[in-house]
């Protein structure tokens, strides 16, 4: 792949998570076996990105730790016999190189990835949102997919989009497709829309691909009504400048965890645990017999 740096915004205070984001970030509660940032990394890694820039907030240092090899921990499980356990760590070593700035004040995603502006170095880049997983216990391929449309139709941004129940546009950004097909130019879109003024009901998915052209944009994008700038409104701007924008569908197989309540999480657990390959079997038995009693 010709991009090789990404953009993971991990900055949000995950109020709608109280009190188990308290005292740690929402992006590091577990989801099945692995924190849902692990998941994110894996995944951008076997996309081909080499540089992951996290962009952090107060509080979100166990993010770092996480990434970071740990040797006594790793001397502990071999002097304790507990060596096959190690496979459990093998993503600290899958050579993607980490780095670390701060968004000092919660001013929205479209400042989160601002903070971003010198990392990526005049080059194109990924954003991939810090709290949704693609797919479930398969590699999604959206990051490549996404890559090759923005290279193919010489874009400036491509998205990836879901189809979403219209009594949902509302907590979504949302684009207008020129055409009825999975890979599509983008002639508007909205920041959580009514139903009544949604273009269409297809989502933004939490996957991007930005041309630099972005960070200027955003400088020009203005605060909304909470004083944060939206990065929707930033593409928006693109756009209006003549800027190329494609979208592409994720496909049924390839679902989007939005992990941002207690319901989402709650679910989102659930069908990882279930559908776990070594334990999932064992789970679903019990479950079986809880619902008997």
């Amino acid at each position: 792949m010709s991009i090789r740096n990404a953009v993971i915004p991990v900055a949000g205070l995950g109020t709608r998570l109280l009190p188990a984001t308290k005292s740690q970030p929402k992006e590091m509660l577990a989801v099945g076996k692995k924190p849902i940032v692990q998941y994110i990394v894996e995944e951008l890694h076997r996309c081909g990105i080499e540089r992951v820039l996290f962009v952090t907030g107060r509080g979100k240092s166990s993010i770092e730790d996480h990434f970071d090899e740990d040797p006594d921990l790793i001397r502990t499980l071999r002097e304790t016999g507990k060596e096959d356990l190690l496979e459990e760590l093998e993503y600290e070593r899958l050579g993607v190189h980490f780095l670390y700035t701060r968004q000092r004040q919660q001013r929205g995603l479209g400042d989160a990835v601002l903070c971003a502006e010198h990392f990526t170095e005049n080059e194109p880049f990924v954003v991939a949102l810090g709290d949704s997983i693609i797919g479930r216990h398969k590699p999604s391929p959206i990051v490549s997919r996404l890559i090759e449309a923005f290279e193919t139709h010489n874009a400036a941004c491509a998205i990836a989009v879901e189809t979403v129940p219209t009594d949902q546009v509302s907590m979504y950004g949302i684009v207008k497709p020129a055409t009825n097909t999975d890979v599509f130019e983008i002639t508007d879109l909205i920041e959580k829309p009514k139903p009544d003024e949604a273009p269409s009901n297809l989502a933004i998915a939490g996957r991007y691909v930005f041309a630099p052209a972005l960070f200027d944009a955003i400088k020009r994008t203005g605060f909304d009504h909470r004083g944060e700038i939206q990065l929707t409104n930033a593409i928006r701007l693109m756009l209006q400048k003549g800027m190329k924008i494609v979208g592409v569908k994720l496909p049924a197989d390839e679902k989007r965890y939005d992990i941002g309540n207690f319901e989402s999480y709650f679910e989102t657990f659930v069908e990882f645990a279930l559908t776990d390959p070594v334990y999932g079997e064992k789970l679903r038995q019990h479950v079986k017999e809880l619902f008997k009693n």
